[in-house]
């Protein structure tokens, strides 16, 4: 029987405390579109933005829960350590360095990792993100054309998610015997040695890189933390497959979750790094025009009798 196999990254998920600022940041500074202004499914209280290229694609989508003057992460192990964006060219990447200049960002300036032209810095709550130079490999994002980048120059997708943990051994057993990863290089940074790992078919848009390092507590979670990094699964019958496949392996899971926009399976290693298969569709036109994605605060079907009163406790997204 040939091995399930995973697409690519699907989305990251990290947490806000000043969601208006994260929404000026993703839209005016990084390019990206608000493709959808949605809530926490489980704590309708708070938003949950989705940014994305101009379509909206799988594999594009960075998203935020909304935590209200949350403290910031304390850094550490067992944690997503890096979010990651393909551009294409070296002009690409003197364009961004130049724009984050001129916007007064503090950055990396360029710099080669794992034989990558990377550029890197943080967003507005201490999310850390790199913009890399894909080669032209990966899927190509649709232009946003409510940006003021040039459509060559935005960001194509997600790349590669990094994390660090303190004991790379049951995170490896996880991803290879419960998600069918397979290490295909190792590279040295900062005297530790980086393992990456494949989805699928591998590509700058389908890989793990996992860092194993004693020098660090464990990270506490709060504003600027990735909770969650999610890998793509066509559809619902693969879903299923996966579910199975974990059932197996003695993986334990959150089981079939919807979340009307694509339907997920959680699962915790035992370094506590969470990882989702969600699935491609239904996708974020289900309940609304694929050019008036992101306008309005769309809701589940379960949370639509309560539309009044959510949309009284959520605060604008417009900076004051």
């Amino acid at each position: 029987m040939t091995p399930l196999t995973l697409g690519g990254l699907h989305h990251v998920s990290a947490l806000s405390a000043d969601i208006a600022r994260n929404h000026d940041f993703y839209t005016r500074v990084l390019g990206l579109r608000l493709v959808k202004k949605t809530v926490n499914q489980d704590s309708p209280g708070m938003y949950h933005l989705f940014y994305a290229d101009g379509q909206g694609a799988p594999g594009s989508e960075m998203t935020f829960f909304d935590f209200p003057r949350a403290a910031r992460e304390h850094r550490g192990n067992d944690s997503v350590t890096l979010t990651t964006f393909r551009v294409t060219g070296p002009d690409a990447l003197a364009f961004w360095v130049e724009r984050l200049t001129s916007l007064g960002m503090v950055h990396s300036g360029l710099h080669t990792l794992d034989s990558r032209t990377h550029l890197t810095f943080e967003d507005v709550d201490g999310t850390r993100l790199a913009l890399f130079d894909d080669g032209g490999h990966g899927p190509r994002g649709t232009p946003n054309p409510q940006a003021d980048i040039p459509a060559a120059f935005q960001i194509q997708g997600l790349g590669y998610s990094a994390a660090s943990v303190a004991d790379l051994g049951p995170t490896r057993a996880f991803l290879e015997g419960g998600l069918n990863l397979r290490e295909v290089r190792q590279y040295d940074t900062d005297a530790f040695t980086t393992h990456v790992f494949q989805i699928g078919e591998g590509g700058p848009h389908a890989e793990l890189h996992v860092t194993e390092r004693g020098d660090m507590p464990r990270h506490r979670p709060g504003a600027g933390s990735v909770h969650h990094v999610a890998l793509r699964v066509p559809d619902e019958t693969a879903l299923q497959a996966w579910l199975d496949h974990l059932a197996g392996a003695g993986y334990a899971n959150s089981g079939h979750v919807n979340r009307y926009y694509f339907h997920s399976v959680y699962i915790r290693d035992d370094n506590g790094l969470v990882i989702e298969l969600a699935t491609d569709g239904p996708g974020f036109a289900s309940d609304e025009p694929q050019g008036a994605l992101g306008e309005r605060l769309a809701l589940p079907p379960f949370l639509e009798p309560r539309r009044a009163t959510i949309e009284a406790h959520l605060r604008p997204l417009t900076l004051t």
